[in-house]
């Protein structure tokens, strides 16, 4: 049976990086869908309520379930935006549902945020626009990384 990891957390925490790492873990037939690839660069719309990424992204993980061992849904993804997305998550997958939230203070996602090369792309006060505490999904459970912890950490982790 498929498997669907979520990563979500504020820009510039490190979810594609943690995506990206825990594709290369589980080999071949591991799907990475990234929610800034999707709204950004295939249809290039603004994240908003009901936004025209949203039905893509259901399609996405629907064919990653059918197709692949593991699918791995990466971004922001607030979660009053996304909830059509993560209802449509929970009847797909059901209990195969292991989702993560990056905990960091703005702090931390800043320094994080300057040192990738896409720094100079946005900076502090965008990332000021797009902050959210604890933005917490509510209706799936996700366990909380937090600065402690390394990429390395998180994908040696067992669950």
């Amino acid at each position: 049976m498929s498997k669907l990891i979520i990563i979500r957390g504020n820009s510039g925490s490190g979810k594609t990086s943690l995506a990206k790492s825990l594709q290369r873990k589980f080999g071949r037939n591991t799907m990475l869908v990234s929610q800034d690839y999707v709204r950004r660069e295939m249809l290039w719309v603004h994240d908003r309520i009901e936004n025209e990424a949203i039905p893509l992204l259901e399609e996405l993980i629907k064919y990653g379930k059918r197709n692949s061992e593991f699918v791995i849904l990466e971004g922001i993804l607030y979660s009053d935006y996304y909830l059509r997305l993560f209802k449509t998550a929970i009847e797909e997958f059901d209990s195969e549902i292991f989702a993560y939230y990056y905990d960091l203070s703005f702090k931390e996602t800043l320094l994080r945020h300057k040192s990738k090369s896409v720094s100079s792309d946005f900076g502090e006060e965008d990332m000021k626009k797009w902050w959210r505490e604890e933005d917490l999904i509510g209706i799936i459970s996700e366990s909380r990384i937090n600065s402690d912890l390394s990429i390395t950490n998180v994908v040696e982790k067992k669950n």
